[in-house]
Protein backbone atom coordinates (compact mmCIF):
# COMPACT_ATOMS: atom_id res chain seq x y z
CA UNK A 1 0.00 0.00 0.00
CA UNK A 2 1.29 3.49 -0.89
CA UNK A 3 2.41 5.56 1.46
CA UNK A 4 0.33 8.74 1.63
CA UNK A 5 3.18 11.74 2.91
CA UNK A 6 1.22 15.42 4.35
CA UNK A 7 3.03 17.85 2.92
CA UNK A 8 5.12 20.25 5.35
CA UNK A 9 3.42 23.07 7.03
CA UNK A 10 4.27 26.87 5.43
CA UNK A 11 5.34 28.91 7.90
CA UNK A 12 6.85 32.53 8.00
CA UNK A 13 9.10 34.11 10.73
CA UNK A 14 7.17 37.44 12.03
CA UNK A 15 7.99 39.60 14.41
CA UNK A 16 5.78 40.43 17.37
CA UNK A 17 6.00 42.65 20.40
CA UNK A 18 5.87 40.43 24.25
CA UNK A 19 5.34 42.35 27.44
CA UNK A 20 9.12 42.32 29.48
CA UNK A 21 8.96 42.59 33.20
CA UNK A 22 7.76 45.86 34.46
CA UNK A 23 7.86 47.05 38.37
CA UNK A 24 4.37 49.19 38.00
CA UNK A 25 1.26 48.26 35.94
CA UNK A 26 1.05 47.97 32.09
CA UNK A 27 -1.18 50.93 30.51
CA UNK A 28 -1.88 51.85 27.00
CA UNK A 29 -4.00 53.94 24.73
CA UNK A 30 -6.03 54.22 22.05
CA UNK A 31 -5.31 57.60 20.66
CA UNK A 32 -2.40 59.43 22.80
CA UNK A 33 -0.33 55.97 22.29
CA UNK A 34 2.52 58.25 23.21
CA UNK A 35 1.45 58.12 26.46
CA UNK A 36 1.67 54.58 26.84
CA UNK A 37 3.59 52.28 29.64
CA UNK A 38 4.59 49.09 28.00
CA UNK A 39 8.09 47.72 27.82
CA UNK A 40 7.52 45.65 24.75
CA UNK A 41 10.14 42.80 23.58
CA UNK A 42 10.38 42.56 19.45
CA UNK A 43 10.51 38.74 19.60
CA UNK A 44 10.60 36.92 16.64
CA UNK A 45 8.77 33.69 16.59
CA UNK A 46 7.45 31.00 13.52
CA UNK A 47 3.84 31.65 12.50
CA UNK A 48 2.12 28.56 10.57
CA UNK A 49 0.26 29.51 7.92
CA UNK A 50 -3.55 27.44 7.79
CA UNK A 51 -4.44 28.70 4.15
CA UNK A 52 -5.87 25.73 3.13
CA UNK A 53 -6.08 23.73 6.73
CA UNK A 54 -9.14 25.92 7.82
CA UNK A 55 -10.88 22.59 9.16
CA UNK A 56 -8.01 22.21 11.11
CA UNK A 57 -8.72 24.55 14.20
CA UNK A 58 -11.84 24.92 16.04
CA UNK A 59 -13.20 27.50 18.22
CA UNK A 60 -13.38 25.12 21.28
CA UNK A 61 -10.04 23.41 20.45
CA UNK A 62 -7.25 25.79 19.17
CA UNK A 63 -9.82 29.05 20.67
CA UNK A 64 -9.87 29.89 16.79
CA UNK A 65 -11.66 29.20 13.29
CA UNK A 66 -11.84 30.46 9.74
CA UNK A 67 -15.24 30.32 8.43
CA UNK A 68 -17.01 31.24 5.44
CA UNK A 69 -18.75 34.20 6.19
CA UNK A 70 -20.32 36.68 3.38
CA UNK A 71 -21.58 40.06 4.22
CA UNK A 72 -24.16 42.36 2.86
CA UNK A 73 -22.55 45.58 4.52
CA UNK A 74 -21.67 48.57 1.83
CA UNK A 75 -20.06 50.52 3.47
CA UNK A 76 -17.77 49.71 6.77
CA UNK A 77 -17.57 53.41 7.78
CA UNK A 78 -21.64 53.92 8.34
CA UNK A 79 -22.27 53.29 11.21
CA UNK A 80 -25.90 53.23 11.06
CA UNK A 81 -25.51 50.37 8.28
CA UNK A 82 -23.17 48.27 10.82
CA UNK A 83 -25.85 48.39 13.34
CA UNK A 84 -28.48 46.92 10.53
CA UNK A 85 -27.10 45.07 8.94
CA UNK A 86 -23.49 43.62 10.15
CA UNK A 87 -24.12 43.33 14.02
CA UNK A 88 -27.12 40.57 13.27
CA UNK A 89 -25.17 38.97 10.72
CA UNK A 90 -22.68 38.30 13.68
CA UNK A 91 -25.37 37.67 15.98
CA UNK A 92 -26.84 34.81 13.69
CA UNK A 93 -23.10 33.45 13.22
CA UNK A 94 -21.65 33.15 16.65
CA UNK A 95 -25.41 31.50 17.86
CA UNK A 96 -24.56 29.16 14.90
CA UNK A 97 -20.67 28.15 16.04
CA UNK A 98 -21.34 28.16 19.55
CA UNK A 99 -25.11 26.86 19.94
CA UNK A 100 -25.67 29.80 22.72
CA UNK A 101 -29.47 30.99 23.22
CA UNK A 102 -28.35 34.57 23.87
CA UNK A 103 -25.32 36.48 21.67
CA UNK A 104 -24.84 39.78 22.40
CA UNK A 105 -23.01 41.66 19.96
CA UNK A 106 -21.12 45.16 21.00
CA UNK A 107 -19.52 47.70 18.13
CA UNK A 108 -17.40 46.86 15.79
CA UNK A 109 -13.50 49.00 15.26
CA UNK A 110 -12.22 49.67 11.93
CA UNK A 111 -8.59 49.67 11.57
CA UNK A 112 -6.05 50.01 9.00
CA UNK A 113 -2.33 49.37 9.08
CA UNK A 114 0.80 52.59 9.34
CA UNK A 115 1.07 52.71 6.09
CA UNK A 116 -2.69 54.74 5.81
CA UNK A 117 -3.44 56.38 8.49
CA UNK A 118 -7.48 57.73 9.70
CA UNK A 119 -6.64 60.53 12.48
CA UNK A 120 -10.76 60.19 12.21
CA UNK A 121 -11.78 57.13 13.35
CA UNK A 122 -11.32 55.81 17.17
CA UNK A 123 -8.78 53.21 18.25
CA UNK A 124 -7.64 52.59 14.27
CA UNK A 125 -4.26 51.40 14.34
CA UNK A 126 -3.86 47.34 14.08
CA UNK A 127 -2.82 46.08 17.64
CA UNK A 128 1.10 45.50 17.50
CA UNK A 129 1.30 43.56 21.23
CA UNK A 130 0.81 40.25 22.22
CA UNK A 131 -3.17 40.39 24.32
CA UNK A 132 -6.48 39.07 25.16
CA UNK A 133 -8.55 42.20 24.80
CA UNK A 134 -9.71 41.31 28.39
CA UNK A 135 -8.73 40.40 31.99
CA UNK A 136 -10.31 38.07 33.86
CA UNK A 137 -11.96 40.61 35.84
CA UNK A 138 -13.07 43.05 33.07
CA UNK A 139 -14.24 39.66 31.20
CA UNK A 140 -17.16 39.13 33.88
CA UNK A 141 -17.59 42.39 34.39
CA UNK A 142 -18.55 43.38 30.71
CA UNK A 143 -20.47 40.05 30.86
CA UNK A 144 -22.98 41.82 33.51
CA UNK A 145 -22.69 45.42 31.65
CA UNK A 146 -24.45 43.77 28.29
CA UNK A 147 -27.10 42.57 30.17
CA UNK A 148 -28.08 45.84 31.96
CA UNK A 149 -31.67 46.32 30.28
CA UNK A 150 -31.90 42.39 29.91
CA UNK A 151 -35.02 40.75 32.82
CA UNK A 152 -33.38 37.74 32.69
CA UNK A 153 -30.20 38.92 33.84
CA UNK A 154 -29.40 37.14 36.40
CA UNK A 155 -30.22 33.89 35.39
CA UNK A 156 -28.01 34.31 32.19
CA UNK A 157 -24.81 35.17 34.51
CA UNK A 158 -25.82 32.24 36.90
CA UNK A 159 -25.05 30.20 33.73
CA UNK A 160 -22.26 29.96 31.55
CA UNK A 161 -21.10 32.95 29.30
CA UNK A 162 -17.71 33.64 26.94
CA UNK A 163 -16.83 36.53 25.00
CA UNK A 164 -15.71 36.14 21.34
CA UNK A 165 -14.00 38.08 18.49
CA UNK A 166 -14.85 38.32 14.94
CA UNK A 167 -11.72 39.95 12.70
CA UNK A 168 -12.64 40.65 9.32
CA UNK A 169 -9.95 41.98 6.26
CA UNK A 170 -11.87 44.81 4.12
CA UNK A 171 -8.74 44.99 1.64
CA UNK A 172 -8.06 42.37 -0.77
CA UNK A 173 -5.15 39.49 -0.71
CA UNK A 174 -2.61 39.21 -0.07
CA UNK A 175 -1.95 41.41 4.02
CA UNK A 176 0.93 42.65 4.44
CA UNK A 177 -0.31 43.04 8.17
CA UNK A 178 -2.35 39.97 8.84
CA UNK A 179 -3.29 39.16 12.06
CA UNK A 180 -1.60 36.38 14.00
CA UNK A 181 -3.10 34.15 16.33
CA UNK A 182 -1.74 31.67 19.49
CA UNK A 183 -3.11 28.39 19.92
CA UNK A 184 -4.91 28.58 23.06
CA UNK A 185 -3.67 24.76 24.29
CA UNK A 186 -0.35 26.07 24.19
CA UNK A 187 -0.64 29.52 26.44
CA UNK A 188 -1.84 29.54 30.24
CA UNK A 189 -3.00 32.56 32.42
CA UNK A 190 0.43 32.18 34.19
CA UNK A 191 1.95 34.21 30.75
CA UNK A 192 -0.54 37.19 31.31
CA UNK A 193 0.22 40.26 33.15
CA UNK A 194 -2.73 42.41 33.64
CA UNK A 195 -2.60 45.59 32.44
CA UNK A 196 -5.27 48.76 31.87
CA UNK A 197 -6.60 49.62 28.15
CA UNK A 198 -7.82 53.26 28.04
CA UNK A 199 -9.75 54.15 25.28
CA UNK A 200 -9.78 58.15 24.81
CA UNK A 201 -11.62 59.36 22.19
CA UNK A 202 -11.43 63.62 21.76
CA UNK A 203 -14.58 64.51 23.11
CA UNK A 204 -15.22 61.43 25.34
CA UNK A 205 -14.83 60.47 28.89
CA UNK A 206 -11.73 58.36 28.99
CA UNK A 207 -12.96 54.44 29.71
CA UNK A 208 -10.73 52.02 31.25
CA UNK A 209 -10.53 47.97 31.22
CA UNK A 210 -8.84 45.24 32.16
CA UNK A 211 -6.70 43.58 29.13
CA UNK A 212 -4.14 40.73 29.20
CA UNK A 213 -0.61 41.33 28.08
CA UNK A 214 1.32 38.38 27.37
CA UNK A 215 4.84 37.69 28.22
CA UNK A 216 7.19 35.51 26.00
CA UNK A 217 6.91 31.45 26.26
CA UNK A 218 8.44 29.15 23.70
CA UNK A 219 5.57 27.01 23.81
CA UNK A 220 3.60 29.25 22.36
CA UNK A 221 2.26 28.12 18.79
CA UNK A 222 1.41 30.87 16.55
CA UNK A 223 -0.95 30.49 13.38
CA UNK A 224 -2.38 32.42 10.64
CA UNK A 225 -4.52 32.49 7.44
CA UNK A 226 -3.00 34.07 4.83
CA UNK A 227 -5.01 35.80 1.94
CA UNK A 228 -7.87 36.37 3.59
CA UNK A 229 -11.10 37.75 1.58
CA UNK A 230 -13.83 39.77 2.73
CA UNK A 231 -16.28 37.09 2.80
CA UNK A 232 -14.34 35.31 5.49
CA UNK A 233 -14.64 35.59 9.36
CA UNK A 234 -11.67 34.72 11.83
CA UNK A 235 -13.17 34.06 15.22
CA UNK A 236 -11.40 33.63 18.10
CA UNK A 237 -12.29 33.32 21.82
CA UNK A 238 -11.23 35.75 24.59
CA UNK A 239 -12.30 33.82 27.74
CA UNK A 240 -15.04 31.58 28.84
CA UNK A 241 -16.65 31.51 32.78
CA UNK A 242 -16.31 27.71 32.53
CA UNK A 243 -12.58 26.94 33.72
CA UNK A 244 -12.52 23.63 31.85
CA UNK A 245 -13.06 25.02 28.42
CA UNK A 246 -10.33 26.29 26.44
CA UNK A 247 -9.74 30.22 27.15
CA UNK A 248 -7.75 33.15 25.80
CA UNK A 249 -6.34 33.17 22.16
CA UNK A 250 -3.94 35.41 22.50
CA UNK A 251 -3.20 37.81 19.30
CA UNK A 252 -1.43 40.52 17.53
CA UNK A 253 -0.38 41.51 14.38
CA UNK A 254 2.41 40.97 12.48
CA UNK A 255 4.44 41.95 9.34
CA UNK A 256 3.85 38.96 6.77
CA UNK A 257 7.47 39.52 5.18
CA UNK A 258 6.66 36.78 2.15
CA UNK A 259 3.47 39.68 0.95
CA UNK A 260 4.98 42.01 -1.99
CA UNK A 261 5.74 45.53 -0.72
CA UNK A 262 3.33 46.91 -2.92
CA UNK A 263 0.50 45.48 -1.73
CA UNK A 264 -2.92 47.27 -0.83
CA UNK A 265 -2.42 48.42 2.98
CA UNK A 266 -4.38 46.14 5.10
CA UNK A 267 -7.87 47.42 6.29
CA UNK A 268 -9.56 45.25 8.83
CA UNK A 269 -13.04 45.14 10.86
CA UNK A 270 -13.67 43.83 14.24
CA UNK A 271 -16.35 43.39 16.64
CA UNK A 272 -16.73 41.09 19.68
CA UNK A 273 -19.72 39.29 21.10
CA UNK A 274 -21.11 37.80 24.38
CA UNK A 275 -22.86 34.30 24.75
CA UNK A 276 -24.92 33.11 27.58
CA UNK A 277 -26.14 29.81 27.89
CA UNK A 278 -28.13 30.47 31.41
Amino acid sequence: MATITKAPARTVTGEVNYLGSMDVRPEFFSEKYHLNNLNLVPTRVEIEDFRGRENETSIEREGFQLVPHPTAVRDFKDSAEVARVYVPEIQELIARLTGAPKVVVTGAVLRWGEREEHPEMVNSRPGRFVHVDYSRGSFNDFAGMHLTDDPEREKWLAGRYAAYNVWRVLSPPPQDIPLGVVDARSASYDDVVEGDAVIDATGRPEFRFGSSIYQYRPRHRWAYFSNMTRDEALVFKAFDSDLGRVQGCPHSAFNDPSCPPDAVPRSSVEIRAYCYWG
